[in-house]
């Protein structure tokens, strides 16, 4: 695997199933009450999410499968089996999952889409050191990075 640090600067493609306002609210609605507060974050973690969650937020987000497998250090094959298994996720990686739902609920408010806050992630970031977001976020830490960025901009302070 790639070192993050060297990962290519230039904004992602999205995928040409680009998924619509509607279709992107319904799945955030499904997440939101699963991270709405931090109790309700780590019971839904520790009790594991379904697969599917990873499936949806691939959909959601328009990451690649190359992006979703350095983000969340697993494969899209391992996640499909545990879908047709019906396994649920450990804590771990349903944490992320849950964090990186709300980071993109944040985004899409912010920003106004899915695909505007993708391109933001993939943009280096002044008030993150000039990094680029989407390198951040193969941590619960840079996801928390990134979420405070969010608010700074969404209250206009951007120096």
């Amino acid at each position: 695997m790639k070192d993050k640090n060297i990962k290519n600067t230039t904004a992602k493609p999205y995928p040409a199933s680009d998924i619509q306002g509607s279709v992107v609210s319904e799945t955030m609605v499904h997440y939101q009450l699963m991270y709405a507060n931090d109790i309700a974050l780590l019971t839904h973690s520790k009790i594991g999410l379904n697969a599917k969650a990873a499936l949806d937020f691939i959909s959601l987000s328009g990451f690649s499968y190359q992006e979703f497998q350095e983000t969340f250090n697993t494969t899209v094959k391992t996640i499909q089996n545990y879908v047709l298994q019906d396994m649920k996720l450990d804590a771990a990686l349903s944490e992320k999952l849950l964090k990186s739902f709300a980071l993109f609920n944040k985004g899409i408010e912010l920003f106004g889409s899915p695909r505007a806050f993708h391109d933001w992630l993939n943009t280096s970031a002044y008030g993150l050191g000039n990094k680029i977001p989407y390198n951040l976020m193969d941590t619960i830490t840079g996801i928390s990075l990134i979420e405070e960025e969010l608010i700074r901009i969404e209250y206009g302070d951007l120096a």
